[in-house]
Formats: structure tokens, C-alpha cells, sequence
């Protein structure tokens, strides 16, 4: 495996000498260090990253400070946002439905992207069922099509923990959504995919799996699970995804979320004007976000 991408551990922040936004390799001696607490605490370095493009960014050889760190990618970085639907076996099980024999894809614009530790706006009809989903998301280094799942990591930059934000009313409901299930409308709007605290390079995090992923909400934990539970793991969704269309540079898979979200709970728990979900993968660290109602 070649790796896609030049810096273990991407970041976007807001220097603390000059006030701009740049992208960094945190200086870090953990193995697992928690970014987000990090860059909290103040003093967080980095390794200061320029190019055309987040996953084309080389070291400079300058170190900067963070003054507040953002989410690793802007919606400008992103050309499109791909998400999987059902994709944790014993969710899928625990649901009812038969294991299925391919990925079931839908889209989020790049408008969703989002900053950790930034409100997510929800518009009026998208608050009275507000829903959460942890996951993992893949970034795509280099631009590939038709990739076979035995070179599916040359093509991935890392990966970032995420939160698909959902308005379950508008994406199942027939008198709203409509005769079939509709996902990309009820799951796109503006900052509807918070990502953070960094993007965890290959050559940290191999393919993904493994990881431990949790989501809390105003600190109780929701979800608990093994990426090694994925039924379509990372190699399989880039080699499926990449068959017959271009997966560009900055691209985002969206993996798909466990059991464990407001809308299973009896009763379903919704999210509520104020709510803070965080959302953990090892090795990635946490993005935090509250719901802000508008």
C-alpha cells in the first residue's frame, strides 16, 4: 500500500500568531491523542501543511500554534458527500432486514459539511424529529475510478469521526417523504455532516476496522460499537462505489451508523434545541456539536 496522502493527522485551524486558517499535523507524542481536549487546553502545535488541496498539503517546514481548531475539511474541499444506509450487521439484524448483497447509497451536498465544536443550524421543519447517527467517514485522497478492493487504500486518505445529522419525520414518514423512504433531502441540509477533531491517515489507522466508535448525548452514552461489525467495510465501499463513476479527491463516504439512535429508543428520544452530541472513534478522537434551533 502507497500511502494517498503526505501528513499522518490532518487539521484546519485558526493560528494563533496571524489569525488565519490553515491546515496542520499536530506535534503529538500519544499514540491516540485526544485533539479536541488538546487544542481545548491551548498550546496544541502543529506542523504548518500547504498545497492545492488538503490531501495534496506538504509540511513547509514551519511549526504554527491553534488558536481554535476547526473541522479538518471546508464544504469547498469536499465535492460530494456519498452516505450508506444500514450498514452495522447487528443493527441491521436487530431491524429485521435481511443482510444485504450490495451498499444502499444515498448523497449529502458538500453544504453539510460542518466544523466540530460549531451549532448545527436546524430549520423549523426539521425539529421536530432531530436525530443523531455516530460514524465513521472515509476521505478520499486521490481521484480513482474502478479501483479492485485490493487497491482501494491507495486511493484513501484517512478517516474522520462524523455525525449524520437526520430529520426522520421528512426522510420516512409517507405523508412528508412521500410514497418511498427519502434520505438525501432529509439529511442535507446546511452543516448536517459535523466532521472532527482530524483525518486519521492509512498509515495510522490501516483500513478502518477495528475501531472503537461512541455517541453521547449531553453525556449519556447512546452508541457503543466495533467498526469491525461494518457488513461493507472500507476496501468493499471504495472498489463498489468507485465502479463506473469517479470517487474525486476530498470525497466523503459516510460508512453508516449502529443501533442506538433516538428514533429506535421506546419511546424514540429526539434531539431537543440545545442538545451537544458527541460522537468518538479511536484513534480519531471526538467531534462536538450542539443543536441549535432556528
Amino acid at each position: 500500500m502507497s500511502p494517498a496522502v503526505k501528513w499522518d493527522r490532518l487539521v484546519r485551524y485558526v493560528s494563533a500568531k496571524d489569525g488565519k486558517v490553515r491546515y496542520g499535523d499536530p506535534i503529538v507524542s500519544d499514540e491516540k491523542p485526544d485533539i479536541d481536549a488538546l487544542a481545548l487546553k491551548g498550546g496544541l502545535k502543529v506542523k504548518v501543511l500547504e498545497g492545492s488541496h488538503p490531501m495534496s498539503a506538504e509540511a513547509t517546514g514551519d511549526e504554527d500554534e491553534v488558536k481554535q481548531l476547526l473541522g479538518p475539511l471546508a464544504p469547498t474541499d469536499v465535492p460530494i458527500i456519498r452516505c450508506i444506509g444500514l450498514n452495522y450487521t447487528t443493527h441491521i439484524l436487530e431491524t429485521g432486514f435481511d443482510i444485504p448483497k450490495n451498499p444502499t447509497l444515498f448523497m449529502k451536498t458538500r453544504q453539510a459539511v460542518a466544523d466540530t465544536r460549531q451549532p448545527v443550524p436546524i430549520p423549523k421543519l426539521g425539529q421536530p424529529k432531530l436525530d443523531y447517527e455516530g460514524e465513521l467517514t472515509v476521505v478520499i485522497g486521490k481521484d480513482c475510478k474502478n479501483v479492485s478492493e485490493d487497491e482501494a487504500l491507495d486511493y484513501v486518505a484517512g478517516y474522520v469521526s462524523s455525525n449524520d445529522v437526520s430529520c426522520r419525520d421528512w426522510q420516512m414518514e409517507k405523508e412528508k417523504a412521500g410514497m418511498l423512504p427519502q434520505f438525501s433531502f432529509s439529511k442535507s441540509f446546511d452543516k448536517y455532516a459535523p466532521l472532527g477533531p482530524c483525518i486519521a491517515s492509512t498509515k495510522l489507522l490501516g483500513d478502518g476496522s477495528n475501531l472503537r466508535m461512541k455517541t453521547y448525548v449531553n453525556g449519556e452514552l447512546r452508541q457503543d460499537i466495533s467498526t469491525s461489525d461494518l457488513c461493507f467495510g472500507v476496501k468493499k465501499l471504495v472498489s463498489f462505489l468507485s465502479t463506473g463513476q469517479t470517487l474525486e479527491a476530498g470525497s466523503l463516504i459516510m460508512t453508516g451508523t449502529p443501533g442506538g439512535v433516538g428514533i429506535g429508543m421506546k419511546p424514540p428520544k429526539f434531539l431537543q434545541d440545545g442538545d451537544e452530541v458527541v460522537v468518538e472513534i479511536e484513534g480519531i478522537g471526538k467531534v462536538v456539536n450542539t443543536m441549535k434551533f432556528e
